[in-house]
């Protein structure tokens, strides 16, 4: 952990830095300007109501919900709605692309089987889950309906679940865990993120079918629904510091490009995991204590909870996906090795003379009786492998005689007639 704080430290400064600027430019809406500290997320009006006031940006009658898309003067809605855009064309074409390299990989090595159908899926899952985050950035620019609160409510949490699931399931496949491995790694990370899926969905029929209340939330409420996902994200911290701590401590007999690949892959999935852990704890105490302690509620809320989005967005396809995707490529292209050729292969006494041509293979001389190399068979003197035992093969002749003497008695009918005198 200590060779990645020096390096990176300024980071975390850096994203307060930025909070800090695109929240403190100047916003005229009076409709969001508020002296009461109401916990409860307010609720725009109804989409068919047209703002009477011109905004700079934007059209004339454009529906007041949408006015932070185009708002130069609220410069935050158009720098995260730019950020978000470009990481979800990213992310999207990142995904793209991975699919059709293994489909190409796919095609080309039908003679032998190759291994990364697990490691595929479950990338695919991680990409697809980041582009979902940077997606539902836009409901959370656009101000809160009633048709948009189910989306943030079921969205943020499903889609955050199902990448620190997938980060979950990578941190084991690396530690060696046989759960996760090959087709179990996405098996998995699914089998994590529909444990999300439940939660949310129970949360909406509780609420809108049985209840029949409006879909509105507390600040607390609402970072109550994710603690699943935090905790996803806890266990996946600690599994990357493990996995961290010993790529770093522990002896490998990998040397060269491999280990080193390995160690980077360590340290970026450990910053990538602390980052993200970061940003939570940043957005959370923003959203429950910070912005009604500054008198900012509710005018930061969407903003703090945009700028999470955004940020953990590319932290995660930096760090995670385009990371991974590289090694997956590269570790495929050097898996690739031509098949072993045998022609030419010599023993280890490769110094010996004749025994070092490309050519052809010599034969075993340690076969070869000595009668046979009298008759003249081999013109070359004999070359013996350092194998050689020193026994050799011989024709048996059939004149002599080989059996074994066995002993004959005497006196086999009475023997101890001697013995006892007895003539």
């Amino acid at each position: 952990m200590g060779c990645f704080s020096r390096k990176h430290k300024p980071v975390f400064p850096l994203l307060l830095l930025l909070l800090y600027i695109l929240l403190i430019c100047p916003s005229t809406d009076s409709s969001l300007i508020d002296g009461t500290n109401n916990t409860t997320a307010t609720l725009s009006p109804p989409p068919n109501k047209t703002s009477r006031t011109s905004v700079p940006g934007c059209k004339k009658g454009l529906n007041p919900i949408y006015r932070y898309l185009c708002d130069r003067r609220a410069i935050w809605g158009i720098v995260l709605e730019t950020l978000a855009s470009a990481g979800f064309l990213l992310s999207v074409g990142l995904l793209l692309g991975l699919l059709l390299w293994s489909l190409c990989i796919c095609v080309s090595s039908r003679q032998h089987r190759s291994n990364i159908g697990g490691t595929v899926t479950s990338m695919s899952l991680f990409l697809l889950a980041t582009a979902g985050i940077f997606a539902i950035t836009f409901p959370f620019i656009i101000s809160l309906t009633s048709q948009i609160c189910p989306i943030r409510i079921f969205l943020f949490a499903v889609l955050f679940s199902l990448a620190f699931s997938c980060l979950l399931a990578r941190c084991l496949a690396l530690l060696g865990f046989a759960a996760a491995r090959g087709w179990g790694e996405p098996a998995l990370a699914l089998g994590l993120f529909i444990v999300q899926v439940i939660i949310s969905t129970q949360w909406l029929i509780l609420v809108l079918v049985r209840n029949k209340m409006p879909c509105e939330y507390s600040q607390e409420e609402f970072v109550m629904l994710q603690i699943y996902v935090l905790c996803l994200l806890a266990i996946g911290l600690i599994l990357s510091l493990h996995f961290a701590c010993r790529s770093c401590l522990t002896f490998s007999y990998s040397t060269g490009a491999a280990r080193q690949m390995g160690k980077l892959q360590a340290a970026l999935l450990c910053l990538t995991m602390l980052l993200s852990a970061c940003i939570w704890v940043e957005w959370i105490t923003m959203l429950t204590w910070g912005n009604p302690e500054i008198d900012r509620r509710p005018q930061w809320d969407d903003p703090v909870l945009s700028i999470a989005l955004v940020a953990n967005g590319w932290v995660l396809l930096i760090g995670h996906g385009l990371s991974q995707v590289a090694f997956l490529c590269r570790g495929e292209a050097r898996s690739k090795d031509n098949p072993l050729n045998f022609l030419g292969w010599t023993s280890p006494d490769a110094d010996a003379p004749g025994l070092n041509s490309p050519k052809g293979g010599k034969e075993n001389g340690s076969f070869e009786t000595e009668a046979e190399n009298r008759r003249g068979r081999r013109t070359e003197p004999s070359l013996r492998s350092p194998y050689d035992s020193g026994f050799y093969m011989a024709e048996i002749d059939t004149d002599k005689d080989f059996s074994i003497p066995r002993p004959q008695a005497t006196n086999y009918r009475e023997p101890y007639d001697e013995y006892y005198g007895n003539d």
